[in-house]
């Protein structure tokens, strides 16, 4: 059984800077797709960033470009979501999740992804 823990949400101003965190225990790390999707007050949840073979391998949506940044410690079983520039749409519910496998046109789809942490509140004032 595949189980994520998201930590490191919090309420930050616009401009800002936060890192969140997600523990990954349960299956072989390097073997898995790995994404944070953002879910906002009464929107779809809508993926962030992507991860996969192992780090080698990183997905960007377009609001994440050149913002946002994965990293991992595959040591501690951990993925990292680095968000800088933080805008007030950035604002929502992000969760980490676990899929077998991915690509570039298939790591926005939440369908694909078996296994989703408890989600850590983002909210950005303006």
């Amino acid at each position: 059984q595949v189980q994520l823990l998201e930590s490191g949400g919090g309420t930050v101003e616009s401009g800002g800077s936060l890192r969140l965190s997600c523990s990954f225990t349960g299956h072989e790390y390097s073997r898995w797709c790995m994404a944070w999707f953002r879910q906002s007050l009464g929107e779809e949840r809508v993926a962030v960033m992507g991860i996969t073979n192992g780090g080698r391998t990183q997905y960007h949506s377009d609001s994440a470009r050149g913002r946002f940044s994965l990293s991992q410690d595959n040591a501690k079983n951990m993925i990292y979501l680095q968000m800088n520039s933080l805008k007030p749409e950035d604002t929502g519910l992000y969760y980490c999740a676990a899929g077998p496998s991915c690509n570039v046109g298939t790591f926005t789809q939440p369908e694909l992804y078996n296994s989703w942490g408890q989600g850590t509140q983002v909210t950005v004032s303006s």
